[in-house]
């Protein structure tokens, strides 16, 4: 397979996937390197597929058969209470598609965290932990923003008051 093929390879099996591909399972899959994936991965990207990075692999945006309601919330608390806030959204029937942070000398931070299930947040939490990284609130002082998609507007709703209730919301 060459060059040309393998990366026609990585977009099919991206279309075919429900959920983010590891530059290391595409290099076991397609016998190449995993640096070669990462320069795959460059090279599609800069001829126009719009493919996402994520702390769990690479994907490319789905596309759906509804229309999706997205917004910006802003929130403020402790690292200890990351999971309460993220599953707070999950419960209510959210999806959490990043968090930003907007710090006073370097602007905005953002980081993709394509967060869909209770699962998905565990493993976000332990890989944090795993690798002793502290969450970008910590910039501002538990200040940040996540853009929250969910199928109406009513449950972007509810997410809303529920995060208010917690005391997580920032008015």
């Amino acid at each position: 397979m060459d060059t040309f093929e393998r990366r026609e390879k990585i977009i099919e099996l991206m279309n075919q996937s429900n959920k983010p591909l590891t530059g290391k399972w595409l290099a076991n899959n397609l016998g190449v390197s995993r640096q070669a994936i990462v320069q795959d991965i460059a090279l599609l990207r800069a001829s126009g597929h719009e493919l996402i990075a994520t702390s769990q692999g690479y994907m490319l945006p789905k596309s759906s058969v509804y229309n999706v309601c997205k917004r910006s919330l802003t929130c403020k608390h402790s690292e200890r209470d990351m999971e309460d806030e993220l599953m707070t959204i999950i419960d209510v029937g959210g999806r959490v598609l990043d968090v930003s942070v907007k710090h006073k000398v370097y602007g905005e931070f953002k980081g993709k965290l394509m967060i869909k299930s209770p699962i998905d947040i565990r493993k976000f939490i332990m890989n944090m932990n795993q690798k002793g990284a502290g969450a970008l609130s910590a910039l501002t002082d538990g200040v940040h923003i996540h853009t929250i998609e969910a199928d109406s507007e009513s449950i972007l709703d509810d997410i809303e008051r529920s995060l208010k209730e917690k005391g997580f919301l920032v008015q």
